[in-house]
């Protein structure tokens, strides 16, 4: 355990395992250089990760990097200037971020997957949003708890979402809003994309973990939206992208699985390992806190296999109900493995490892609030499609 205790960091595992035929483009593009900004982002954000806790906000400086390092343009694409990368090297890249705050890799993969969301709008609306830059942060709210009617030429916007990650220092906010049906038909539902100024953040987010994720309230009243700055919802969970043809942007919601929350929880779980491990020295160290820093290790490594098989999964575009529900599987089972993983390794790092300097007590705040989310629940992301895999459909 020297090495962890050091800083060495773990190589990255394989894509997919012998179950799994995920083939050659499963390995995706490792050609836009996210891999090695990430690691200059890792070491920055753990050097704020304690004062980005206690404000709760990332510090400007990490805010620049994550810009700077590409995530926001990694699904972006090349036409506006973005990266059109691949879901293995972003997974990996929000990993490595993870390793040095949780808070950090959270923000950083939202900013990519919401400009994978944002794709949907209409070609004017994409250069509303990337014609100066590819580098537009943009945070969502994905579930529908706003209003919307017809207007000329567009949409009339009221709601209040909770939750909405990265918004202090996003440039939009995509948000998602029950409209009326057709006829006698039941409502729709459509994301609306706002530029800063068109909506208000009310500062609610007080969790104990993932603290400087800013998940904060967007507030709207009653925000002209024009036609290119919305979009059906089914075409999201669908997968299918009337503007855009990059396989990225023409992907089923159910197969991505949970993959944009549990990556940044891989990282934060390595990350405690490290933290764990630098307390185990002369007299603390024995069998005891050996075992469990092991275990620890294995299920950390388990939830890396199953993360970066997910991965694997869309790069190869095996959209397959068995392929998506084991997907969502492999999502809420990484959160279980790597909840035990941090309950071991502040059991192995005993009262000296809570402290509120200590690294290890912000790492361990930090899985338990992020293992929380919707989307890594059992009942909520997993147990009704993958019983169907196994079991067949219901009687």
């Amino acid at each position: 355990m020297s090495g962890i205790a050091n800083g060495t960091r773990p190589a990255p595992a394989a894509v997919g395992n012998a179950g799994t035929d995920l083939g050659p483009a499963a390995v995706g593009n490792a050609g836009t250089g996210l891999g090695l900004a990430a690691e200059k982002v890792r070491v920055l954000a753990a050097e704020h990760a304690a004062g980005a806790d206690a404000d709760r906000a990332l510090r400007r400086e990490v805010v620049d990097a994550l810009r700077d390092a590409g995530f926001a343009r990694h699904f972006v694409a090349s036409r506006w200037g973005g990266s059109e990368g691949s879901f293995a090297e972003l997974t990996s890249a929000v990993m490595t971020a993870g390793e040095g705050c949780a808070a950090t890799a959270w923000c950083a993969s939202l900013s990519a997957y919401s400009a994978r969301f944002a794709a949907h709008l209409p070609e004017e609306g994409h250069h509303a949003l990337w014609g100066d830059s590819p580098d537009t942060v943009v945070a969502t709210a994905l579930m529908p708890v706003g209003r919307a009617r017809r207007t000329d030429g567009g949409w009339l916007l009221t709601g209040q979402w909770a939750y909405v990650s990265g918004i202090d220092f996003a440039d939009w906010a995509l948000v998602c809003a029950v409209v009326p049906g057709a006829g006698e038909g039941p409502p729709k539902m459509r994301f609306f994309a706002l530029p800063r100024g068109t909506y208000t953040v009310r500062e609610t987010w007080d969790s104990v973990g993932m603290r400087a994720t800013g998940s904060h309230t967007v507030v709207v009243d009653d925000v002209r939206v024009p036609d290119h700055l919305s979009f059906d919802r089914a075409d999201m969970l669908s997968g299918r992208n009337a503007v855009s043809g990059l396989p990225a942007h023409n992907v089923p919601f159910q197969a991505v699985g949970g993959l944009t929350f549990i990556a940044p929880v891989v990282g934060a779980a390595t990350g405690a390992l490290s933290a764990a491990a630098a307390t185990l020295t002369g007299r603390k160290r024995g069998q005891s806190g050996e075992l469990k820093v092991v275990r620890a290790s294995g299920r950390i490594d388990a939830a890396r296999h199953l993360v970066l098989e997910n991965a694997g999964v869309l790069d190869g575009r095996l959209f397959t109900p068995e392929h998506m529900a084991r997907n969502e599987r492999n999502a809420t089972f990484a959160a279980e493995l790597l909840q035990e993983a941090l309950g071991l390794l502040v059991g192995a790092a005993g009262t000296g490892g809570l402290g509120e300097g200590q690294a290890l007590q912000r790492f361990w705040r930090d899985v338990t609030s992020a293992t929380s989310h919707v989307a890594l629940q059992y009942d909520t992301a997993a147990r009704k499609n993958y019983a169907a895999v196994l079991l067949g459909p219901e009687d």
